[in-house]
């Protein structure tokens, strides 16, 4: 089921657009000498459609509706037209934009990192390249968000084939822009202040509690981690994004997103957020020469017969050189970047080696297809702390 949240006027302009001007304004002045503007910029965005019962209301993912309401002269700069941009069935959208981009000189592109590899390699099938650089010689930067990007850097640096192309993430929800990544080395990002959202942050230990106590900005502490609540100028009231954040510097006030509130594993204590699962898949694809495309988690509770475990199930983009080594370093890397979960793990006390499925490419695609999730801003649940997406992703192992 969709979420609806409204997006006012003064959202579009004193949050989004800001946020959107504030990072290309930061990329500019860390890159100088960059041709940006010379070309188009390329939105791997969602639909909106007019909403059933009210003709003037529109719905749809966010992307689409800032898409829809950009000034006229932004709209000099991006591609493709706004028909095919927003068009609702995914599949025909991804092959309209390649053929409608191909020949155009694109120099950014913004969108979420899965959705973004499909729309690049039906422009290599197309193109008959092998870099995006090889089709768009301009091409520049990368502004992404949604997901951890660190299991997909690499590939993106391959599917560029330019060492000199940038990644710059954004924090950008439906709720608000949040921050932004201001240089080119420092992947954190920087609070968007100032943009009709006031922040509250709640302490992990407090989330779930009938009166949770709340800090505000000045009350924050370095590295640790809280959950994000807002109310905006678009008529949100302490509203709670479902984000976990933590700040890596109050001066000035720098954020990673390190997981969801309702997305995590604690099946047997091991308190397992997605920062953990990203941090260590990443460990793992690195060790082993592979590529991950998605993932997604789950926990094998214990019986009397039988230890608990986690469940992987993995859609590569390159495999391991040997599954059973990406496997081993799977779980030494959890272990690593997760104390809880390595207590847990020792000795086999608690848990055991981690169970991996290798799904068929396309698995995830047709999981989100069946789901009505194509596209946009919807994304694989990373981690669960129940087996409904597990059980249901067995079935395509059969």
């Amino acid at each position: 089921m969709s979420k609806l949240l409204p997006v006012s006027n003064e959202a579009l302009e004193d949050c989004h657009f800001r946020g959107g001007m504030d990072i290309l304004s930061a990329y500019v002045n860390n890159n100088p000498d960059s041709k940006i503007f010379n070309g188009k910029g390329l939105i791997v965005g969602g639909s909106h459609k007019v909403h059933q019962h009210n003709e003037k209301i529109l719905i749809g993912d966010l992307s689409a509706v800032l898409m829809q309401n950009l000034k006229f002269y932004a709209q000099w700069y991006r591609t493709p037209d706004l028909g095919i941009a927003l068009m609702d069935d995914w599949e025909q959208k991804v092959d309209a934009m390649a053929r409608n981009t191909v020949g155009e000189d694109v120099t950014n592109i913004s969108g979420v990192p899965t959705w973004t590899i499909v729309l690049i390699k039906k422009l290599f099938e197309l193109s008959g390249k092998k870099s995006l650089n090889e089709i768009w010689p301009n091409f520049e930067l990368y502004i992404h968000g949604g997901v951890n990007f660190e299991p997909y850097r690499e590939q993106f640096k391959m599917l560029t084939a330019d060492t000199n192309t940038k990644f710059y993430q954004t924090y950008n929800a439906s709720e608000g822009f949040f921050g932004f990544q201001e240089s080119n080395s420092d992947n954190d990002l920087l609070l968007h202040l100032n943009n009709g959202v006031f922040y509250e942050f709640l302490p992990v230990e407090e989330i779930g509690k009938e009166n949770p106590k709340t800090l505000l900005l000045h009350e924050v502490k370095e590295n640790e981690s809280y959950g994000l609540i807002v109310t905006t100028n678009s008529g949100l009231w302490r509203y709670m994004i479902g984000d976990t954040v933590k700040f890596t510097s109050v001066s000035p006030f720098k954020i990673v997103v390190n997981g969801r509130v309702k997305h995590f594993i604690n099946a047997f204590g091991e308190e397992v957020i997605v920062d953990n699962s990203d941090r260590a898949i990443a460990m793992a694809c690195s060790a082993t020469n592979a590529h991950v495309s998605d993932y997604t988690v789950a926990p094998i509770y214990l019986t009397l017969n039988k230890k608990g475990a986690h469940e992987w199930f993995i859609e590569f983009d390159k495999h391991p050189e040997n599954l059973e080594s990406f496997i081993t370093q799977l779980d030494k890397s959890l272990r690593l970047v997760n104390s809880d979960y390595d207590a847990k793990r020792q000795k086999d006390i608690a848990l055991s080696q981690p169970v991996v499925h290798v799904l068929q490419p396309g698995s995830f695609h047709h999981w989100l297809k069946s789901k009505n999730k194509l596209g946009g801003q919807h994304k694989v649940p990373r981690l669960s702390n129940n087996r409904i997406i597990a059980e249901e992703l067995l079935t395509m192992l059969v």
